[in-house]
């Protein structure tokens, strides 16, 4: 299949090239996109050196599968285009996530609403991603009536100018400050952008998107933290879920989830951590414990590398499940 990376350059883009090479995505071109200033320059797949191309050149080669990267606005600009010359679009960017006419997928979770006609899907959010993974599992056993969450993301969420800022500071070196404030040695509570309620674009998503994911109106409310951590998102999920449970229950059901491994023993100290998440595919679960100050209240421990499940792994399995369900074309 010919197969197209638009933002090849970026964090996220690099990402996708890897994944697709390590999990033996057929390839029969690869066709790497950025944004005029990177057109000539070479980026390495394989043993092979490829020229980056505009999003016009790339549309002329007619790949089959475009996986995007490239932010909102360059999404809304040239997803349309790509798919009108009937290209699959997997776009990782917010731009299309709460369209009603496109679908946000989670391969495990909800690949069925798939069909052929899509010519435009949305990879979820990196936070909405590991969290719904692992309320899947409960939300189809119990039900799910409301969810509180609260996470510490990684710099790496910001991209380079985020990982520059914590390792410049961390040397104690001026450079460009990507954050309002120092990261390093500190924590803030803030992602995205501020609406007029209070609450941030990042927190807004792990609303909206959940929702759509798991197709129920499930109450949930976010608080968003960035945290002095290069790659890994982790999250403080508090479940109140519908039906009575057992705590056994719940760590089979999670450990027969595809994609989820439970690091769960308190008297090794064993839980999740970014550090040993990172580039790892799964989705970690851990501290799972009754909430008992609530009926049917449970609490979780998540974490996930955002720039392989919470983007550039997600995109290419959507791309599989395409492929392997004969959705393209």
């Amino acid at each position: 299949m010919k197969v197209a990376v638009v933002g090849a350059t970026g964090l996220v883009g690099r990402k996708m090239i890897q994944v697709l090479k390590e999990r033996n995505f057929p390839i029969t071109q690869l066709i790497a996109v950025a944004s005029e200033k990177s057109v000539g320059k070479m980026i390495r797949f394989e043993e092979s050196e490829i020229e980056i191309v505009s999003p016009e050149r790339a549309i002329e080669q007619k790949p089959d599968i475009a996986l995007f990267s490239a932010g909102g606005q360059a999404s809304k600009n040239l997803a349309p285009k790509f798919a009108a010359a009937g290209i699959t679009v997997i776009d990782n960017s917010s731009a299309w996530r709460m369209d009603p006419t496109i679908p946000l997928v989670v391969p495990e979770i909800n690949g069925s609403v798939l069909k052929k006609e899509n010519k435009i899907i949305a990879n979820p959010n990196c936070s909405t991603i590991q969290m719904v993974m692992a309320l899947a599992p409960l939300h189809r056993r119990y039900g799910i009536k409301r969810i509180v969450v609260s996470t510490y993301q990684s710099v790496s969420g910001s991209g380079i100018k985020g990982i520059n800022q914590l390792r410049n500071e961390r040397k104690g070196e001026k450079g460009e400050m990507v954050y309002p404030y120092q990261i390093d040695m500190n924590t803030l509570a803030h992602a995205g952008d501020f609406d007029d309620t209070g609450y941030t674009t990042e927190e807004i998503k792990l609303v909206k998107e959940t929702q759509k994911i798991l197709n129920d109106k499930i109450a949930v409310s976010a608080t968003v933290v960035r945290v002095p951590v290069v790659a890994g998102h982790s999250e403080s999920v508090n479940v109140e879920l519908k039906q009575p449970f057992t705590i056994e229950e719940v760590i089979y059901l999670l450990s027969d989830m595809p994609g989820v491994t439970v690091q769960d023993d308190p008297k090794k100290n064993l839980y999740p951590m970014p550090i040993f998440a990172e580039e790892k595919d799964d989705v970690f679960v851990g501290r799972i414990r009754r909430d008992t100050s609530v009926e049917n209240g449970l609490n979780m421990w998540v974490v996930s590398d955002n720039l392989r499940k919470g983007a550039a792994t997600n995109a290419v399995q959507i791309a599989e499940y395409l492929k392997a369900h004969n959705l393209i074309h």
